[in-house]
């Protein structure tokens, strides 16, 4: 279906480019003033939900606050901040995404664990990152051998790509950190149904 039409150039670094897919990073795709006002924007204007989920045969917090929306505008429409950034991502990958998801890590108690996006995406078409905040590490593991793990710093403004192979051969989490590190806000955008 979509190929992953990013081009290196300058700013980008290719993580990762054979059979098993294609991430690229990009640091500094936002300019720092304008990501720094869309956290403040972001922090300040989402309904940001506390999920439960089951894990280890038990019910648990989700560790960081969540939010969604839909980018068709009709019903619960994104705030603006939303909405540039996926016209920003847009833009430059031409993918059609229209659904992001909101992840708010307060501090380095709040992750992610490694997962796959496979259920969420319409198959063929990647995955955006935005990161805006503090930096946190993103960890990428293939599930089968060759083994390869790739760990990223992710920046504030920076946006990383995950093509739909990827999802298929490899997990991605942020995983908790003892570090000092401040609150961050991660923008997933997909293409769904």
């Amino acid at each position: 279906m979509a190929q992953l039409p990013l081009f290196a150039s300058a700013t980008e670094t290719v993580l990762l480019d054979d059979q098993r897919g294609r991430i690229v990073y990009t640091p500094g795709f936002v300019p720092e003033e304008v990501a720094v006002a869309w956290f403040a924007e972001l922090r300040d204007s989402v309904p940001w939900k506390t999920e439960r989920r089951h894990m280890y045969d038990r019910e648990v917090d989700v560790p960081r606050l969540q939010a969604r929306f839909r980018l068709s505008g009709e019903i619960d429409p994104a705030p603006e901040a939303v909405r540039a950034v996926a016209r920003r991502v847009v833009a430059t990958t031409g993918v059609p995404f229209n659904s992001v998801g909101l992840n708010f890590y307060r501090d380095g108690r709040d992750s992610v664990a490694p997962h796959s996006d496979l259920d969420e995406i319409v198959r063929g078409f990647p995955v955006a990152l935005l990161s805006l905040g503090a930096t946190r590490r993103m960890t990428i593991r293939a599930t089968q051998p060759p083994v390869r793990t790739i760990r990223v710093e992710l920046t504030a403004g920076s946006l990383l790509v995950m093509s739909y192979e990827t999802q298929l051969h490899y997990t991605h989490g942020v995983p908790k950190t003892h570090e000092q590190v401040g609150p961050r806000i991660s923008l997933a955008l997909r293409v769904k149904l």
